[in-house]
């Protein structure tokens, strides 16, 4: 059966062809002939054999019996051999620098992107992605990142401090055609609440880190954070990001479980969805236990020259960091996972990519199989990247099924993922608004991740410094 797969999987068994009957062709519609589709949606996953799938202007038009499949006047028929076709997934925290990265997350079956960082060139890729101009998953982005002065501040963050310069920032950036918003650790209460405030004016939504305040001498281990983890909950994230996040701020990094628990309970109470990003720290821990030879792996070649040139001193911090204590961290962390999926938290999916030595498009994957890992089923960690991801955007009405009416974005498998999640780092081909990419197309993409452009990369962050009145020379850029 592997060796009869493994010859379906091959170019000549997703054979394309133009259609040969009389008459006006639909140059728009693609019929996914004769595949078995994954229906995660429901009590329990189903695999439904012997379908068909109409695509016409992006969505999936009608799901019918391979048999009933008309096939006159269709421009484009792709044999499906009996493939599994599941949902596109969701990466829902990546940080994309240069467009170069996008093929990645296609070849990985990733048909949507949250961007966890904006700047100016996202808002102009997202529309040349739209008009087909561009090739790449689908992309959503927030604006520039939210803070305060701290010790999370970051070079690429718009520096808030005040209520005035939080709300300046806010208009600014829903001026520049930014809709959603991200805040992080060090926001003062004073600039976060007039974010809520302005935001909410401006129809706005807000994700990211939850705010701490002002770090003082003592937080969290002797006196609590000047702005309490439970605050927040009630605040309208659409998600809260990183698991290890909400254990220093939520658990003040106490490792416990019955508070865990406690905790985990209060989230679900608070109907926030949460992104683990498991796989942000565990990079970090392979690092330190390999000091520093995890950063020469397969895969790291797509990740930015610019980035890889800013994170020196991390990747020399990280490479010689306390190897049983992060272990021990890592694990609580999964442990945290857990019990936030027990206790009924939304679970969503994200890399973290783009970042530190978090690769595009296979993170997601590695993200997936780290949330098994913690203990989530594998059909709830299959939802996490395509369901849950598109309630937290408020779109299960339009993605993350197989359904008549959805946006036809689509994975092609060989074997079934629900029995091994193996099964995903074999993607057969990728239908993406309704544009089909076979595995030849894939590669192709995946080996333009690895071709830089540098100076457009500079370019790209130049541009974003100067939108939030930073001078970048002062910076060295």
């Amino acid at each position: 059966m592997k060796v009869l797969r493994a010859l379906l999987c091959s170019s000549a068994a997703l054979l394309v062809t133009l259609a040969s009957a009389a008459g006006a062709q639909d140059e728009d519609a693609l019929l996914l002939k004769d595949v078995q589709i994954l229906h995660l949606e429901g009590e329990h996953a189903r695999l439904v054999p012997g379908m068909s799938i109409l695509i016409k202007d992006g969505k999936i038009a009608r799901i019918i019996p391979a048999e009933e499949a008309e096939m006159d006047g269709l421009a484009m028929i792709i044999e499906g051999n009996g493939r599994i076709v599941m949902p596109g997934l969701v990466d829902m925290h990546v940080h994309v620098w240069d467009r170069q990265s996008l093929g990645a997350y296609l070849a990985a079956g990733a048909t949507t992107i949250r961007n966890a960082s904006g700047m100016p060139f996202h808002l102009r890729l997202i529309r040349e992605i739209e008009r087909g101009n561009v090739i790449g998953p689908r992309l959503i982005t927030t604006g520039p990142i939210l803070n305060s002065p701290g010790p999370n501040e970051q070079v690429n963050h718009q520096i808030v401090s005040t209520a005035a310069e939080a709300r300046d920032a806010v208009q600014q950036q829903h001026e520049a055609g930014y809709r959603r918003l991200k805040v992080y650790s060090n926001l003062t209460r004073e600039a976060y609440e007039a974010v809520l405030t302005e935001s909410d004016s401006l129809g706005m939504t807000v994700m990211g880190h939850t705010p701490e305040g002002v770090r003082k001498p003592g937080m969290p281990y002797q006196i609590p954070f000047e702005i309490a983890f439970g605050e927040i909950l009630d605040d309208g994230f659409v998600t809260i990001e990183h698991v290890e996040s909400i254990v220093w701020h939520g658990l003040r990094d106490r490792h416990d479980q019955a508070a865990g628990r406690a905790l985990a309970s209060q989230i679900a109470a608070a109907e926030v969805p949460v992104d683990p990003t498991l796989l942000a720290f565990y990079n970090l821990l392979r690092v330190a236990e390999t000091k520093g030879a995890y950063l020469q792996r397969p895969g790291t070649e797509m990740l930015n020259p610019l980035l890889v040139a800013q994170s020196q001193a991390e990747y020399e911090r990280w490479s010689s960091e306390d190897v049983d204590r992060n272990r021990a961290a890592f694990q609580f962390y999964k442990s945290m996972v857990r019990l936030m999926s027990e206790e009924g938290v939304l679970i969503i999916a994200g890399s973290d990519a783009g970042i530190f030595t978090n690769v595009p498009g296979i993170s997601l994957i590695e993200e997936l199989e780290l949330l098994e890992e913690a203990g989530l089923d594998r059909v709830a960690v299959l939802r996490a990247a395509t369901i849950n991801s598109a309630i937290a955007l408020g779109e299960q009405d339009q993605v993350g099924r197989v359904a008549e009416g959805y946006r036809a974005d689509l994975v092609l498998l060989g074997d079934d993922p629900t029995v091994s999640l193996e099964a995903l780092r074999s993607v057969s081909a990728v239908i993406a608004g309704g544009r089909w990419f076979d595995r030849t197309a894939l590669d192709d993409q995946l080996a333009a991740a690895s071709q830089h452009d540098v100076v457009r990369t500079h370019r790209n962050l130049v541009e974003a410094l100067t939108a939030q009145g930073v001078d970048p020379a002062t910076l060295g850029l």
